[in-house]
């Protein structure tokens, strides 16, 4: 505790700075508060959660596949946790790999149809350290305007040029090529594979051709494609046929139900990042657990490829009988402007025992509050039904401001 010679707290300038702020955020309805939130314990209660004592059905967990409760993933943490311990206990290059990172890397790049593939702490941690370590000084990095932050920080962590392109906007892509791509050794073009406030794709076979034609690495974050999208193996596997993305970038953090970050691309990019990235290099191992457990969820999402459709199936299902436009993942975002209003709704859905999470800026442009819908495998259409119901009965919504993602 602060405390000045009279015992009283000493209010700092860094005190007056955080206040501040705070009531700025405050008068924008932009503050955040962390709440206690406990997720059902038992596979068979679906996608419940609790707050405050009371039970709700919850539209806001990237939980897509409901695998974070499944008895056999479950299973697999705790056998892992009792054989190899709690934590990894450094990082993977002094003598955290355990034996089961070497298994999980060799099913995800079986899986993802490369040659190999590396697993990081985080999808966070793995843009950090993958970007940096393939663009550096002399090179070209572009960037879809509505990428993850991770992306973002991930560019400028590294002293390569960074330049953004419109919203899947291959055009104008293209044409930051034509004028600068013969001004640097490398170029590095890295997009959401689904974005994850919009729920829109990324035009993958597009930009893979625009990049072939250019000699520019393609990067596609799948955090939220992975899992649901290709029979489970992410949007460049969406429509049939896999389109070469040289660079498969993805988290184990939302269909896969637990925790971590992957890339599967040839073995010499795989071999560079175990060297090359510092958030590899850096920071302690995931715990036994988490690799396990993904490890299971695999083995369920390759088995049960019926599964993977169902979180799509009940998001199109929504936007049919709100009119919205056809869902192209889990994720339908309902943009309502400003934070006030996205929160006034949001508060409606909990009344109505739905929690859907108002989506304010920064984290969205500004003018582009929003719901954001995440619908999983374990969602009745009878649970789709009645949401859908209470939004176009009692949540003023714009079709037009609902047609298409706004770029910032």
């Amino acid at each position: 505790m602060r405390t000045s010679e009279s015992g009283r707290i000493a209010v700092t300038s860094l005190d007056t700075f955080a206040e501040a702020k705070l009531a700025d955020l405050e008068r924008a309805d932009l503050r955040r508060h962390l709440v206690a939130t406990r997720r059902a314990l038992e596979a068979g209660e679906g996608p419940v959660v609790y707050r405050n004592g009371r039970k709700y059905i919850s539209f806001s967990c990237n939980d897509y596949l409901n695998l974070s409760q499944h008895p056999a993933v479950k299973a697999a943490a705790i056998a892992a946790t009792e054989t190899y311990g709690t934590g990894a206990g450094a990082s993977r290059l002094v003598t955290g790999n355990h034996p089961l990172f070497d298994r999980l890397e060799e099913r995800l790049a079986l899986f993802k149809q490369a040659e190999a593939a590396i697993v990081f702490g985080s999808g966070y941690l793995a843009n950090l350290g993958i970007i940096p370590a393939l663009a550096g000084q002399g090179d070209l990095i572009l960037v879809d305007a509505l990428s993850h932050a991770c992306i973002f920080a991930g560019s400028r962590l590294s002293p390569a040029e960074c330049r953004v392109f419109r919203h899947n906007d291959v055009d104008h892509a293209r044409k930051i090529l034509e004028k600068e791509r013969a001004s640097f050794r490398n170029a590095l073009l890295v997009t959401d594979g689904v974005f994850s406030m919009d729920g829109d794709r990324a035009p993958i076979a597009e930009l893979a051709a625009l990049c072939a034609s250019f000699d520019v690495w393609l990067m596609s974050d799948d955090a939220h494609g992975f899992g649901v999208l290709g029979e489970g193996r992410g949007s460049n596997f969406a429509s049939g046929a896999k389109v070469d993305v040289p660079l498969q970038m993805g988290t184990l953090s939302k269909a896969i139900g637990g925790y971590g970050g992957y890339l599967c691309a040839s073995r010499p990019v795989i071999e560079l990042l175990k060297t090359r990235a510092r958030t590899l290099l850096f920071a302690t191992g995931l715990p036994p657990a988490s690799v396990a457990a993904a490890l299971a969820a695999l083995d369920i999402i390759e088995h049960e490829p019926e599964l993977t459709v169902r979180p799509l199936a009940r998001a199109r299902a929504f936007t049919a009988e709100l009119g919205l436009p056809e869902a192209q993942s889990p994720i339908v975002p309902l943009v309502l402007g400003d934070a006030a209003a996205a929160l006034a709704a949001s508060k409606l859905l909990e009344d109505e025992g739905f929690l859907v999470v108002a989506i304010r800026p920064p984290t969205v442009p500004e003018g582009t509050a929003r719901l954001r819908f995440a619908f999983c495998a374990a969602h009745t259409e009878a649970d789709v039904a009645r949401l859908a119901q209470v939004v176009a009965e009692r949540i003023a919504y714009s079709s037009e401001m609902n047609a298409c993602p706004q770029s910032s």
